[in-house]
């Protein structure tokens, strides 16, 4: 009797295993959404110079928008069918888990509770990033340590707050927090005198400089307290998709080690280079692998520019922010840009 009721059961697991599987094979990926909408959803920065901000006629630029316009262009041969829909840290996941947005590109740094216990995945790094703080000149502040008993300002729903308390705490040093829920009403208050110093990512702080012409006046301190890898997140359990985001931006950096640009891309088809042919989708393969267009790649490359010429034209000396490479630079010359090989 009891060999014959664990029969039973085991055989009821195996239906609802089955169930539940025919019931995710049986909702559509994102990729096909994509393709039958014509049209990319991506989350983005409300505002944030060099990475996600609209210009005075609503035209959308920076990092993370190249990286959206990137899977645009590889999914449907078409940068500019992209929609951005901007969220606040509180919004940004909550909108790519009910599916209101395709991934979220938002300058949001990839930790572990937030790939294995949101429902998210990361797929990859487009930003290498480190937790700064930003204090007027006048107050002759040198170091971090000096800061302390001081107030300062951080974002709500950021990993900066729990960041900040620690590496103070564990130097027997204290400050205190003032959280505001939005970025902008942050930096109004700061430089408005309501704290005395503000933290955020150390790339944030210098786009709020640059694009706010406060230079003069304020300094970012030398100290970074944190990893902050940023890079685009999709749902998890829809592999497709992930695959094609994530090998999207890695077309992005294999297109500037190889010195494959928007200006020379055109001419790379006549390449001899097996590799090259294959990246540009000449010779076939890579694109069925994906399930786009051969020439998914090539578009990228044609329509957005490899990852280099993102970085220069949107945060690095060709952009306000000024921003040297440091480990965004590529593997072969000292940084963290590494593409898996496109074979």
């Amino acid at each position: 009797m009891h060999a014959f009721m664990r029969l039973v059961s085991a055989c009821a697991a195996f239906g609802a295993v089955v169930a539940t599987s025919a019931a995710f094979a049986q909702t559509p990926s994102t990729l096909e959404t994509v393709k039958k909408r014509g049209q990319i959803i991506c989350g983005v920065n409300v505002g944030l110079g060099g990475f996600s901000l609209p210009n005075s006629q609503g035209k959308w630029s920076g990092l993370d928008i190249d990286m959206c316009n990137a899977v645009a262009a590889a999914v449907l041969g078409d940068a500019t069918k992209a929609k951005y829909v901007p969220l606040s840290a509180q919004q940004r996941f909550l909108a790519l888990q009910s599916g209101e947005i395709d991934m979220l590109v938002r300058n949001s740094t990839i930790t572990l509770e937030r790939d294995a216990g949101l429902g998210l995945q990361y797929a990859g790094v487009n930003f290498y990033d480190g937790q700064g703080f930003m204090v007027p000149k006048k107050l002759n502040v040198k170091s971090l340590a000096e800061l302390a008993g001081a107030t300062v300002c951080v974002a709500q729903g950021t990993t900066h707050e729990f960041n900040m308390a620690s590496w103070f705490r564990g130097r027997n040093l204290s400050v205190k927090s003032v959280v505001y829920e939005s970025q902008d009403v942050m930096y109004e208050a700061f430089f408005g005198g309501r704290c005395d110093a503000i933290t955020q990512d150390s790339s944030a702080l210098a786009s709020a400089l640059a694009t706010r012409g406060r230079q003069g006046e304020y300094m970012v301190l030398p100290e970074l307290i944190s990893k902050e890898p940023l890079g685009p997140f999709v749902r998890r359990g829809d592999d497709v998709w992930l695959a094609v985001v994530r090998w999207s931006l890695f077309a992005m950096i294999e297109g500037e080690e190889r010195g494959i640009t928007r200006a020379n891309v055109d001419e790379q088809l006549k390449s001899t280079d097996a590799l090259v042919q294959r990246f540009l989708g000449v010779k076939p393969g890579n694109g069925k692998a994906l399930q786009l267009d051969e020439g998914w790649a090539y578009n990228i490359i044609k329509q957005v520019g490899n990852y280099g010429e993102s970085y220069e034209r949107n945060v690095g000396m060709e952009s306000p922010l000024k921003l040297v490479r440091g480990l965004n630079g590529l593997w072969t010359k000292g940084g963290l840009m590494y593409a898996i090989p496109l074979r």
